[in-house]
């Protein structure tokens, strides 16, 4: 199961760089279901200022520093690439009051909002589901 040439080349920059880095959520799902992958959401353990510096040649988005994400622009398309984290409460549903940065990628897995979104993949297909979203997925 491959992701696109592109992507896969933003996760092997992190690997060679030293860090993790996995395709998580909906790009995931989407994969799993046979649709279309539209957009690539990343974790990996490099904190936001080794991503930058990972990736200080390129065009970089950081709007979601203070929830450990980097943006970083590659060939016109965003990938967005976020630091393994833990949530605190969310008092408006939507944003955590708070993070803590974290590196292991089940602890990161398991705060995610639904089963099917808590599904990580690496570039070779191999998948890290601690919920048993993929099993979902079959049920649907």
């Amino acid at each position: 199961m491959k992701m696109s040439d592109d992507a896969e080349k933003i996760i092997t920059k992190l690997e060679n760089s030293g860090f993790e880095a996995y395709f998580v959520g909906g790009c995931v799902r989407d994969k799993l279901m046979g649709r279309p992958v539209h957009d690539y959401d990343i974790t990996t353990n490099a904190l936001p200022e080794q991503i930058m510096n990972v990736f200080k040649d390129f065009h970089l988005i950081t709007a979601g520093l203070k929830h450990g994400t980097v943006t970083v622009i590659y060939n016109k398309a965003p990938y967005e690439i976020t630091t393994y984290r833990i949530d605190g409460g969310y008092s408006d549903s939507r944003h955590p009051d708070s993070v803590k940065f974290t590196s292991n990628l089940e602890d990161d897995l398991v705060r995610r909002d639904f089963t099917i979104n808590s599904i990580a993949m690496d570039k070779h297909g191999i998948i890290c589901d601690p919920l048993g979203g993929s099993d979902d997925i079959k049920k649907a």
